[in-house]
């Protein structure tokens, strides 16, 4: 069974950095994109960044020049560097595996991790 684990998150100061990291596991065969969204308070998921397996990445204007998506693809990880966080970048933040093919179903899915909380303040 194809499961995404976030890890990471925490509590940092305005201006701080932090990097969240994203395992992908169980029998994966391919993913096309892997990508990190987020949820604030009051407000709807959002797309941050993702990257494709070919290495296209594309970000939130939001996080624009802030923020890194990378891709370990032998490891089936994605990584997420935030930096000169801001009080507004306080969210959950979901991991998300798109048009995975695994053992289980060669049949693309899309998978979510569970979250890891980010608070950004001072």
């Amino acid at each position: 069974q194809v499961q995404l684990v976030e890890s990471g998150g925490g509590l940092v100061q305005p201006g701080g950095s932090l990097r969240l990291s994203c395992d992908a596991s169980g029998g994966i065969l391919s993913i096309h994109a892997m990508g990190w969204y987020r949820q604030a308070p009051g407000k709807q998921r959002e797309m941050v960044a993702l990257i494709t397996s070919e290495g296209s990445t594309n970000y939130a204007d939001s996080v624009k020049g802030r923020f890194t998506i990378s891709r370990a693809n032998a490891k089936n990880t994605v990584y997420l560097q935030m930096n000169s966080l801001k009080p507004e970048d306080t969210a959950v933040y979901w991991c998300n595996a798109d048009r995975v093919q695994s053992l289980v179903s060669l049949t693309p899915r899309n998978y979510w991790g569970r979250g890891t909380q980010v608070t950004v303040s001072s």
